[in-house]
């Protein structure tokens, strides 16, 4: 399938490839099953709680959980499971992730814009978000996953070079 060849960047505009795989307002997780080729339903969030932004991966990358790198995407609009869309890089929250009675991984949270976002495109880097928006999605990532009896510890935020770095680091790793 395309989305296992697709490359991390838009070769004409330098922009991070993003698969979305859950829609902002979604309560479903997807996730993308390389072996199946299809987006599979992976959980319910708790009622009350959804999906702040679209996420998905950046495709043709691993991060230090094993799974592609994980790309929050601020859009005008929620897409859909499956939609590739370009995206600005524009930070990075770090973060380590304990898994219920398991091993502590990194699991990062790439942070972008979507490059057709007319009301988004002065948004350069994280740092140009509001405080307060940010520490809400930290807040959603640490909720979620202590939900699910996993702790999300954020170690840092980060500016759009150092995404960047990520992404470029994670591919040598494929």
């Amino acid at each position: 399938m395309i989305i296992n060849r697709l490359p991390a960047f838009n070769s004409e505009t330098g922009n991070a490839n993003a698969i979305i795989d859950t829609p902002k307002g979604s309560r479903n997780k997807y996730s993308w099953d390389e072996k199946l080729e299809l987006f599979v339903l992976k959980g319910v969030l708790a009622a009350g709680h959804v999906f702040p932004y679209d996420f998905g991966f950046i495709p043709g990358t691993i991060g230090g959980d094993g799974d592609p790198l994980d790309v929050l995407v601020i859009a005008d609009e929620p897409t859909f499971v499956g939609c590739l869309v370009e995206a600005r890089l524009i930070g990075i929250i770090e973060a380590e992730q304990t898994e219920k009675d398991g091993p502590t991984m990194r699991n990062d949270r790439l942070i972008a814009v979507a490059a057709e976002s007319p009301t988004h495109e002065t948004l350069k880097s994280i740092n140009d978000l509001d405080a307060t928006l940010v520490h809400q999605i930290e807040h959603f990532f640490v909720s979620y996953n202590d939900a699910k009896g996993k702790a999300f510890t954020v170690l840092g935020r980060f500016d759009a070079r150092k995404a960047k770095e990520l992404v470029d680091g994670s591919l040598t790793r494929r």
